[in-house]
């Protein structure tokens, strides 16, 4: 038995306006083309919200004809490439604009020293689980860096004179390879700017976050980490489901579904994982989803644990199915959810009050400890 619930959304943060900051067109250019997605609370790596977001860089590459005239090229590096050519004369300007201002900072006798890093995580997507913390500093930033799933909710929040540059990747296309995001924070900390990294979820949780502080601490330059409610929690939340219940759940384990060589599985630790006495929360787990359930029972988890899969956890548009542990992939496919989903198996799951299931199986999980 399986069940898609788009559940409702309880946030009160209605009052942002979606592209507040955005009140007049900005065409992008004619080299790179708009495509049509369906509503996404993410930024899609050539939607018309990216380049309205970025135009800075764009100042002298806008066209005024409609994007729906221009089909994108099939070669994705070749798109990525051009993209990134078509930033640099923007991006060599501010760095120029910088270190000048840097070096004027010197020239009064007072020491100026790389600028300072801050590496914010926003949370699953609902901008009011954001921490102060990280409010404060996205509303005073000058420059932010951010990721595909760092919320569009969250990036209105962003000052109406910031300058945002998106590096995101999704499956197949990287608008910036983690290289070259290394060689950006550390190109602007070098040029005295203190900026803003902005990531979803946790940044220091399957967010490559401490890839990137390791590399710019080892270039001497400091990062200042504001944490996020990593997806697990936030989205666990969202739909009751305690991570761990006494005697139900004593542990809860986070795993990755993603490879860090691209391959299609990487989940070899199902053997330990296969605990009925925990939780397994999944990341980017879609595409291994098959392979991973098969082996979780393969090595002794039951085939009825409980099971939901949740895309794109605590927005508008979220969306979740509920199923048993071996009907969880067929349902997920039936269903369509694409990335990002995040799932949740163990017994704790069937205690969420939206489990289509009878109470009463839940209720057998407590009595049976």
């Amino acid at each position: 038995m399986a069940l898609v619930y788009k559940l409702p959304y309880v946030s009160s943060s209605s009052s942002s306006s979606s592209g507040q900051n955005f009140k007049h067109f900005f065409s992008i250019p004619k080299t790179i083309c708009s495509l049509n997605y369906k509503a996404s609370p993410f930024t899609e790596k050539h939607s018309i919200e990216r380049y309205q977001r970025d135009h800075w860089l764009y100042k002298n590459q806008l066209d005024y004809q409609s994007s729906s005239s221009c089909p994108l090229p099939s070669d994705k590096e070749s798109i990525r490439e051009n993209d990134i050519a078509l930033q640099l004369p923007e991006l060599r300007k501010l760095l120029q604009v910088l270190r000048r201002k840097r070096m004027s900072c010197g020239k009064d006798g007072g020491k100026c020293g790389p600028g300072n890093v801050f590496l914010v995580g926003t949370g699953p997507g609902d901008p009011e689980l954001l921490t102060l913390k990280a409010v404060r500093v996205i509303q005073k930033a000058d420059l932010l860096l951010y990721d595909r799933l760092v919320s569009n909710d969250v990036l209105d929040l962003v000052g109406p004179d910031a300058r945002l540059l998106y590096v995101g990747k999704t499956a197949g296309y990287h608008s910036r390879t983690q290289e070259e995001i290394h060689e950006l924070l550390l190109s602007f900390a070098e040029a005295g700017a203190t900026f803003v990294r902005l990531k979803g979820g946790d940044p220091l949780v399957f967010g490559r976050g401490g890839e990137e502080m390791d590399f710019l601490q080892q270039q001497r330059i400091q990062v200042k980490v504001i944490p996020g409610i990593t997806a697990a929690s936030g989205i666990a939340a969202e739909l009751g489901i305690p991570l761990t219940h006494r005697g139900v759940a004593n542990s809860v384990r986070f795993l990755t579904g993603h490879s860090r060589k691209g391959g299609t599985d990487p989940l070899f630790v199902a053997e330990n994982a296969a605990d009925p006495d925990s939780t397994l929360v999944v990341y980017m787990g879609l595409a291994t989803l098959p392979s991973l359930a098969l082996k979780l029972m393969h090595h002794g988890l039951p085939a009825d644990t409980p099971a939901a899969a949740v895309e794109q956890g605590t927005t508008p548009q979220q969306r979740v199915v509920f199923a048993e542990l071996k009907d969880l992939a067929h349902e997920i496919a039936s269903a369509e959810l694409v990335s990002p989903t995040l799932i949740v198996i163990g017994k704790v799951v069937a205690l969420s009050p939206f489990w289509p299931h009878s109470s009463k199986e839940a209720s057998c999980f407590l009595e049976a400890v």
